[in-house]
């Protein structure tokens, strides 16, 4: 018995070695190197250089144009005394406006509740004032209630400008991440190798809590003593995420 043989041309034996040779060369890829990700936070203090404050008049009338016209009086006199502080215009602004009917409410000993009575109204103005000469802040404060400013705000200090302050928490931000890294790299046995990854988080501007100042009654005698002010420090704060590559 005669055995079939297979005969092929060079032509498809060269297609046939083209085709086999990659299958046999193939080799498992490579493993990804070892990586290690951290956080970082810096974390930087600097003394405010600017005051938001809020400056509110308030008054009861039989009517609404005259608690109206006894507001406007008092904030206009607020808000033109400001420049005596250095305040600008650009610094003045409207933060809240209100007109409230106020009424009366008669509880009987015995029978329905008696309808409510309108006795009058009461308007609120609240001017918000950027202090930049925080010298002046104190005897700015006296100088409005003896203009008619008589309920309470409140004192947020900032950084007017943190650019400086937002560097350096990044710097400080990164140098914590590193710290970490190579603390656990030499944990592990292993060393840090190129960073394949930095992410800028959110940097946090913290200011000073709101320092309230107590309700003022309309003065009508002669100015208080200068409110006392403390600023303090804010603080700006920076986070940093690094992805490092892990060596042996």
């Amino acid at each position: 018995m005669v055995r079939p043989r297979l005969s092929l041309t060079p032509l498809a034996l060269t297609a046939l070695l083209a085709t086999a040779a990659p299958l046999l060369a193939q080799e498992p890829p490579p493993a990804p190197p070892s990586r290690i990700e951290v956080d970082g936070e810096g974390t930087v203090y600097r003394a405010p250089d600017l005051a938001v404050t809020q400056l509110t008049v308030m008054r009861n009338a039989p009517t609404a144009a005259e608690a109206l016209a006894d507001v406007n009086k008092a904030i206009g006199d607020v808000s033109s005394a400001m420049s005596e502080f250095g305040v600008e215009k650009r610094d003045l602004r409207t933060a809240g406006f209100q007109i409230s009917p106020q009424y009366q409410y008669d509880n009987r000993q015995d029978g329905p509740q008696a309808p409510p009575k309108l006795v009058g109204y009461e308007v609120r103005n609240t001017l918000s004032v950027k202090v930049r000469d925080l010298t002046k802040l104190g005897a700015l404060l006296d100088k409005a209630v003896t203009l008619g400013v008589n309920e309470g705000g409140s004192i947020q200090f900032e950084i007017d400008n943190p650019t400086e302050a937002t560097q350096e928490a990044r710097r400080l931000a990164v140098a914590d991440a590193k710290a970490r890294a190579e603390t656990l790299a030499e944990a592990s046995g292993l060393k840090l190798g190129r960073v394949l990854l930095i992410q800028d988080g959110a940097i946090r501007r913290e200011p000073s809590p709101p320092m309230p100042f107590a309700e003022m009654k309309l003065a009508a005698a002669p100015p208080s003593p200068r409110v006392p002010v403390e600023i303090g420090e804010n603080a700006v704060r920076a986070d940093i995420r690094i992805v490092y590559e892990m060596r042996n």
